[in-house]
């Protein structure tokens, strides 16, 4: 499809910044409070905070406007009231300063008058001056690479993931999630009201940069909804895109005004929306990390045929109905394998099969070898979930060597593997047990093998992985 074109590079690499309506004492979210943290973050480019008043902040020189300073900067971060904005866009176009972003609130999300007549006024002078505005009322561009990032995790982790995003909070939260899992941000976009530039403009720009090999959008609204769903069919061809839509029950598409001033949409025409584009749509923040967790370290798999391994005749038969029911399928082990399992596997006390009770994967990473050897040579098999428990006394469970690292070797060296992934349940009330949970997945997610903190939560992002690559193969056909 023909791309509108918008260049949004300076948002997220300038070599220059204008902070303008930074106080001289600290706040919680405002002027201050992103200089500081840009700083912190060791923002390599020029930093210029305005205020009428101040000579000096942050150890910054302070100028009065932009037209004093001593060039014209790449970006501007606009954080004055929000009846000032329009005479600091003005200013900003007298200057040519084209890039702005608008991280005041208190326009259309109001539902008042003022708060609308605000808003058309900041699309008013956007179209009159030619200016591409992120916002207003948002948390603007986040860039680890170009170390720009004034909010979320800070300096940040940089890779691949592109972050498309109504809602700052939510936007924070996922690159804190994202970065302790091991995936990195390439750009984010806590885009707000969207009064200028809006999600499908953020697409196509992400759509065009190489260094984004995956997507994530939140969105609650959408302004030119045919556009957006003929670039997303067009996009989710080359780099998967997950969504997570907010304003789906009538209490969150009431909530929906408040937050960005915009209508949620008929959910009827949201669930057509993704039937057309193949796009995945999960419906909460830890089904979507869930999702880009998968999509982030793993190929797609060729079936749904799932080798599970673990211990205990009870969680084999528990995960086993979980992944079914999920929509994964569990099937019998070729007579090869079983030949080879039944060599391994002791008559008392385990079971040789799919699932595979095995007590010794635990703790004899040989074993586990041997046992993902099987699972990757036999052609039942397209996934791999490994069910890998915390040493405790509990379980009799002597201290033993960490294996974890050997593991990780295996699988990584191993070039025959599947897509293969672990449970790490740590759930349950017990904090000490709950700290070295995460710590495990952190550090299997850290090598590029995924890791869950249950069953239910694993398959679900491995169907949602498998449906998308059915999607592009059968699409391709077409």
């Amino acid at each position: 499809m023909e791309r509108l074109g918008h260049d949004l590079t300076r948002f997220f690499s300038p070599k220059s910044i204008a902070i303008v309506g930074v106080s001289r004492e600290a706040s919680h979210l405002g002027g201050m409070s992103f200089l500081s943290y840009l700083l912190d973050s060791g923002f390599p480019g020029r930093l210029y905070p305005i205020n009428l008043q101040a000579k000096e902040i942050g150890g910054l020189r302070a100028y009065p406007s932009l037209t004093s300073l001593p060039e014209v900067p790449e970006l501007a971060i606009v954080c004055v009231p929000a009846p000032h904005v329009p005479s600091v866009l003005e200013e900003c176009a007298r200057n040519g300063l084209k890039h702005i972003h608008i991280l005041t609130a208190g326009f259309k999300e109001t539902g008042t008058e003022e708060g609308e007549r605000l808003e058309e006024q900041v699309a008013a002078i956007a179209r009159e001056r030619g200016l591409l505005i992120m916002g207003p009322n948002c948390m603007g561009p986040y860039c680890p690479s170009s170390r720009l990032t004034a909010w979320g995790v800070i300096p940040g982790r940089a890779g691949h993931l592109g972050v498309i995003s109504q809602s700052g909070g939510i936007t924070q939260r996922l690159t804190e999630y994202t970065c302790f899992l091991g995936m990195g941000v390439d750009k984010a976009a806590s885009i707000g009201n969207a009064t200028v530039l809006d999600s499908a403009d953020y697409l196509e720009f992400m759509a065009e940069d190489e260094g984004i090999r995956l997507i994530a959008m939140y969105l609650e609204s959408v302004r030119d909804g045919k556009r957006l769903l003929h670039l997303v069919r067009d996009v989710n061809h080359q780099k998967p895109i997950i969504l997570l839509k907010g304003g789906g029950t009538q209490a969150g598409a009431s909530t929906v005004a408040s937050h960005t001033g915009s209508m949620a949409g008929e959910q009827t025409l949201w669930e057509a929306f993704v039937r057309q584009t193949g796009v995945i749509q999960v419906l909460s923040m830890n089904e979507w990390v869930d999702a880009i967790l998968a999509f982030y370290h793993l190929p797609g798999p060729t079936g749904k045929g799932v080798f599970l391994v673990g211990g205990g005749g009870g969680n084999s038969v528990l995960h086993a109905d979980t992944c079914i029911r999920e929509g994964l399928d569990v099937p019998s082990l070729s007579e090869a394998s079983m030949e080879r399992l039944q060599r391994i596997v002791p008559v008392a006390g385990s079971i040789a099969g799919n699932p595979l009770d095995l007590w010794m994967t635990f703790h004899d990473q040989a074993c586990l070898a041997e046992v993902l050897e099987i699972a990757y040579g036999d052609p039942q098999i397209q996934i791999v979930i490994v069910d890998r428990l915390i040493p405790r006394k509990i379980y009799h469970m002597p201290d033993m060597p960490d294996s974890t690292a050997t593991v990780i070797d295996f699988i990584r060296g191993n070039q025959h593997r599947k897509p293969t992934i672990f449970i790490v349940e740590s759930e349950g009330g017990d904090p000490g047990l709950a700290t070295k949970g995460s710590a495990l997945r952190a550090q299997l997610c850290e090598a590029g093998i995924p890791a869950y903190p249950s069953v239910e939560r694993a398959a679900r992002a491995l169907v949602h992985l498998h449906r998308y690559h059915t999607w592009c193969a059968t699409e391709d056909l077409i």
